[in-house]
């Protein structure tokens, strides 16, 4: 398919001045265009999972917009351009610190539809449907991205229409694929046919391959009429009705109702003291909010940098930590609106020594044995992204759509996927989601409640000025891969570009395994099995993105695991 002639804002996104002068001979195109995994400036940085979108976020930064500007268009555009977790059908969280010192969280998560219960996803007999909870129209929960956007919108500086052009021009003109997306299609080109009552535009008789080019124009459609109507031109009108009609024909259960009553939430950051730094990261319904704190809280005594990076005492040390606090995020972890949650105990100083004491040296320890704490009664696939800008915002938002390409529903007529982010409840105690993680009561489905989280976005702040601008999708990987990249950088000192990219490890109480990456050290796998773990190899764990801020200079780096690109002036 040959290029169609851009709109004038493409022209100016793709061939005006380019960020950083290291790059001054690379010009991208939707239709050309290249991975950048590192760049230093001095104004603002942008780094997401697709070229595309970082340097859309970086002309907006150019063009006078903050970080919560860029924020917004990058969002946008990972929606078109990167549809296995960019969306405007899931949901998500934001952490931002503004530069008049005030941290921000917002939850756009999704909910459970009015119509949802309990015991939804289990047959007559009690055993439970994860085909149900994981693919199709009764999977999805009540979309929050859009309602985030405008939440969003409020600490921003330039109007939603300028920051929405971008990606609508990239949906209506379309844009060339990556070898990676080609790949990602066509692996999910059965589950589109099977799960769809209109056949999307992501089915290609013969195939994707590189270089062919994505037109979306039901897509654009949908952002234009966002655009004009606000966020009610998403839950209302001609878009809710679309939806709720691929509901009916799918037996899915959001309605109109759903759609018209979802609301973010403006919460409460969860912020913890790390040795001389603050730490800054998303509470409630993300788990990483107690968790990412319990982990850095009990090695924060350890000489870690003695013990040696992916040495096997500082691995053991930190897949003991990373066991003890998925167990209590299997029994205790859930959403604060319907549940009471005992963070407060949870992260305690007396609690976190009583559960470190259960860590034997030198020996594996058994999950079987290691359960949740006991406490008196007072309860993969995502996309990151971090923005950074000369006035000192920093913003770190994960969204998601739980797998990849959500439930694999496009909704006909808008031309946007669904999520299947109903899986992320405990639809039955002990019962694996598709992450392998167990839930209990407190993550139970209820009628408009939030579904437990992974997502971590975080920021590190040293005497009240951003360092750290952290994030990486994974599912239940995501606040491991967040926790050791912080130690990698804040204990053992190793470079941006190395602690986005060196090997990671995995642990989650459940299943009793260390999973690790194929380039993780030989020689540290051979003594943690001889310590007693089991090592199990697996593919690449999350995709991490980091901007580190040293006075006025800023670096900005995209993981290598994927077609991640940092982008800056």
């Amino acid at each position: 398919m040959s290029p169609k002639p851009v709109l004038s804002f493409l022209f100016y996104l793709f061939s005006g001045a380019l960020p950083c002068s290291v790059h001054a001979q690379t010009v991208n195109s939707p239709y050309s265009y290249q991975v950048r995994k590192r760049v230093e400036c001095t104004h603002g940085a942008v780094v997401s999972a697709h070229p595309l979108a970082s340097r859309t976020g970086a002309v907006i930064l150019q063009q006078g917009g903050n970080a919560l500007d860029a924020a917004i268009a990058t969002q946008l555009a990972l929606a078109v351009v990167y549809p296995g977790a960019g969306n405007i059908g899931g949901g998500g969280f934001m952490v931002a610190h503004l530069a008049n010192q005030k941290n921000i969280a917002l939850d756009f998560r999704e909910k459970a539809p009015a119509a949802a219960t309990r015991d939804m996803y289990l047959d007559s007999a009690g055993n439970p449907r994860t085909d149900l909870s994981q693919n199709g129209h009764l999977a999805a929960g009540v979309p929050g991205t859009i309602a985030g956007l405008f939440a969003e919108l409020k600490y921003a500086k330039l109007p939603f229409a300028k920051l929405v052009q971008p990606a609508i021009d990239l949906a209506e003109n379309g844009f060339v694929i990556t070898e990676a997306e080609a790949r990602n299609l066509n692996n999910t080109q059965d589950a589109f046919k099977k799960y769809n009552t209109v056949t999307p535009v992501f089915v290609k008789e013969g195939g994707w391959k590189a270089g062919d080019t994505l037109v979306q124009k039901d897509l654009a459609r949908t952002l234009r009429l966002i655009r004009d109507k606000g966020a009610k031109g998403f839950y209302e009108g001609e878009t809710a009705r679309l939806i709720t009609a691929e509901m009916e024909r799918g037996k899915g259960i959001i309605t109109a109702a759903d759609l018209k009553n979802y609301e973010v939430k403006e919460r409460e950051p969860s912020v913890f003291a790390y040795k001389n730094f603050q730490i800054v990261t998303m509470p409630l319904p993300s788990s990483g909010g107690v968790i990412l704190q319990q982990m850095m809280k009990m090695v924060e005594d350890e000489p870690l940098k003695a013990y040696g990076f992916e040495s096997a005492k500082s691995v053991h040390l930190m897949t003991e930590v990373e066991r003890l606090a998925y167990a209590d995020r299997a029994k205790y972890l859930g959403d604060r609106d319907y549940y009471s949650v005992p963070v407060k105990t949870l992260t305690s100083k007396a609690y976190l020594q009583q559960r470190k004491a259960l860590i034997e040296p030198d020996k594996a320890g058994s999950s079987k044995d290691i359960q949740a704490g006991t406490i008196s009664p007072a309860s993969e696939e995502t996309t990151h992204l971090d923005v950074y800008d000369g006035e000192g915002n920093a913003v770190s938002i994960t969204t998601t759509l739980n797998g990849g390409y959500g439930n694999r529903v496009v909704v006909a007529g808008a031309g946007f996927l669904l999520n299947n982010e109903m899986d992320d409840f405990s639809i039955k105690p002990g019962v694996p989601n598709m992450y392998g993680a167990v839930g209990a009561e407190a993550n139970a489905i209820a009628p408009g409640k939030r579904m437990l989280s992974s997502m971590t976005p975080t920021l590190v702040l040293d005497r009240g000025k951003v360092v750290l601008v952290v994030g990486t999708p994974g599912g239940t990987t995501i606040t491991t891969s967040v926790f050791q990249t912080l130690v990698d950088l804040l204990e053992f000192g190793l470079s941006v570009e190395d602690a986005v990219n060196k090997p990671k490890f995995h642990h989650q109480w459940l299943p009793d395994e260390v999973y690790v990456e194929p380039a993780f050290p030989a020689d540290t796998r051979e003594e943690l099995k001889k310590m007693g773990y089991t090592i199990t190899q697996r593919g690449s764990i999350g995709r991490t993105e980091v901007i580190k801020v040293s006075g006025n200079q800023i670096e900005a780096v995209g993981d290598g695991r994927g077609d991640d690109t940092a982008e800056g002036y």
